[in-house]
Order: C-alpha cells, then sequence, then structure tokens
C-alpha cells in the first residue's frame, strides 16, 4: 500500500513540473497579481467638493430686524405712491423718513428707491403702483434685480430683510426665496431674512411663511 501511494505521489510532482515548465511564472507577474488583488480591495477615491467662497446666502433670524448690525443694508417692499401706511413700511417710513426725497426718485414697479443712511443704503422696492393693490411675482423679481444691480456698483455685501412681500402682500415664502436665489446666486452677496416671533406675528404672516 506504501508503495502505491509513493508512486502516485511521485506522478504528481512530475506532472506538476512539466505545468511549471511550460506555463513559467515570473516574479513581476507574482508581484502583478499581487497588486491587483490587493487595489480590488481598496476602497474607491473620494472627493471633496469645495465651495466657491465667492457665493451668495441666504440666512435666518428671528427678532426684530432693525437689530441688525449697522454695516448691514436694510430692504423691503413699498408702492410707487410711497404711502408706507401699514406694516413693517410704518417703522421704516419713521426711521428713515426723507419721503420726499424718495418720490422724487420716480421709481416705478420693478425699481428700487434708495436712501443712504449712516453710511449704508436703504432700499424700497417698488413692487405695485398703489398701497391698496398687490405685488407680482414678476414685479418683485424685478426689482430685486434692479437693487442687485446697485449693491453690486457700490459694494454691498450684506443686506437684511423681512419676509418680502409675504406679510399684507400675501405672496408666498417659498416662491420669494426661489425668486431671490435665482437673483443673487451669481454674486457674494448675503442676505440675512428675520422674522418676528411667532407670539408677534399674524395669521396672515403665519399661512404665508409655510
Amino acid at each position: 500500500m506504501r508503495i502505491v501511494l509513493r508512486s502516485v505521489a511521485c506522478l504528481l510532482r512530475q506532472r506538476c513540473s512539466r505545468i511549471l515548465l511550460l506555463n513559467p511564472v515570473n516574479k513581476q507577474d507574482l508581484n502583478t497579481m499581487s497588486s491587483v488583488s490587493s487595489n480590488s480591495r481598496a476602497p474607491s477615491s473620494t472627493y471633496k467638493i469645495q465651495l466657491s467662497e465667492d457665493s451668495w446666502t441666504l440666512k435666518y433670524a428671528t427678532g426684530d430686524l432693525f437689530s441688525c448690525p449697522r454695516d448691514e443694508s436694510l430692504a423691503h417692499c413699498i408702492s410707487e405712491d410711497i404711502r408706507m401706511g401699514a406694516g413693517i413700511a410704518v417703522t421704516f417710513r419713521k426711521r428713515f423718513g426723507e419721503v420726499l426725497t424718495l418720490k422724487e426718485q420716480k421709481k416705478v414697479p420693478g425699481q428700487c428707491a434708495v436712501l443712504t443712511h449712516d453710511r449704508r443704503f436703504i432700499y424700497y422696492l417698488i413692487t405695485k403702483k398703489k398701497a391698496s393693490q398687490k405685488p407680482t411675482y414678476d414685479s418683485l423679481r424685478r426689482s430685486l434685480e434692479d437693487m442687485k444691480t446697485h449693491c453690486l456698483q457700490n459694494g454691498v455685501k450684506r443686506i437684511s430683510i423681512p419676509r418680502i412681500g409675504c406679510g399684507l402682500d400675501r405672496l408666498q415664502w417659498s416662491k420669494v426665496s426661489q425668486i431671490l436665489e435665482q437673483v443673487f446666486k451669481e454674486t457674494d452677496i448675503t442676505i440675512t431674512v428675520y422674522s418676528l416671533p411667532k407670539k408677534a406675528e399674524t395669521t396672515v404672516m403665519k399661512e404665508n411663511m409655510r
């Protein structure tokens, strides 16, 4: 039995030797195979996508709009007749005045009137002809485009605003915020949107903030 097993072992060794002679494998091939095997187990490459530093930003804050840093410009919506008789426009009129100066600029819906106060700009977005009317998304967009042009020409980098068009004017913030992005996305301007604390909001404002 032992003689038979030894004979079989000898035959197997001879065949293996022939196979190696017919198909020699050098060290380089072995290294290559080892490298391929190692790479197949390695994790895939990861890429870090860095956003441009010169990109616009939309931020949100709860509280008094007029408590924003004094080096930030302000903006809100009004009518061509410069009434400013309701909503946050009343506070703008009382704080910054110069109604006659605004009227003398003769701005129409889709444009933006501007005051300078304490070395910052106060923007009045003209979104409708009369105070009794409602603005359109198109008139708001055009007035924002006009404001953007002034900002770029005068190096304005930061603006604080209320939820423009979404109080008494009853526009929807979801659409207004999209317009803001479309208008300012190619700039490096930061816009901070201020909202009143919930206890101070009207029912209309709550509905339009959704």
